[in-house]
């Protein structure tokens, strides 16, 4: 994330525009306007991470749309729909689509700052949890090939016992590799190794035997 956060504003009033882009500006906001949805989605997948503010009703392409399209092409900017128009329903499905937030044109400046918080916010939980799993993943990776099946059992939520036996070891041997799993991961608990393994997309399907 960059120090001034960047905030997509897709509105084809020209007006409607210049009055939000400078709104935001003049609170440290970076923005960069967009005149269509089509235009927008063009450029999207190219563009810094932010929030998009999304105009509900637009030529060629709407706000729904152009969420919808996002959505499709893994594009995560968190969105809040913009109506003039008192469209209730129209913003639910908005959110129900995934819409951080709607706002109803004149909308108060605080109402949009209080918006953009929670899409910025939601936006950094993310990046943190895709942060989290890359590292997970490389913890992951040192593990031997043996350590890994053991913390694979463990994930199934095996006993080392268990663990042994499907993987004709001894159970002697299934805690040293797990207290080499541990020490590798740099963890104290199985939570933790668990939490890990999941965090990897690690986790097995359900194996209740």
């Amino acid at each position: 994330m960059t120090d001034r956060r960047m905030v997509h504003v897709v509105d084809d009033e020209d007006a409607v525009r210049r009055s939000i882009a400078f709104m935001l500006k003049t609170s440290g906001f970076a923005v960069t306007p967009w005149e269509s949805g089509v235009a927008f989605l063009r450029a999207a997948r190219h563009e810094a991470p932010g929030c998009a503010l999304l105009d509900i009703r637009m030529p060629e392409m709407d706000g729904l749309q152009v969420q919808q399209e996002l959505a499709a092409h893994g594009i995560g900017f968190p969105v809040i729909v913009l109506t003039g128009h008192g469209d209730v329903a129209t913003a639910v499905a908005a959110m129900r689509a995934g819409a951080i937030d709607f706002l109803e044109k004149p909308f108060e400046k605080t109402a949009l700052l209080a918006a953009l918080d929670r899409g910025f916010a939601h936006l950094e939980r993310r990046d943190t949890a895709a942060a989290s799993a890359r590292d997970a993943s490389v913890r992951i990776a040192a593990l031997t090939p043996r350590e890994q099946d053991i913390l694979r059992g463990l994930v199934r939520g095996h006993p080392n016992k268990t663990i042994a036996y499907d993987l004709g070891i001894s159970p002697r041997t299934v805690e040293v590799h797990r207290a080499n799993v541990m020490t590798k991961l740099g963890v104290h608990s199985l939570s933790d190794a668990l939490r890990l393994a999941f965090a990897a997309g690690l986790a097995d399907p359900v194996d209740n035997t």
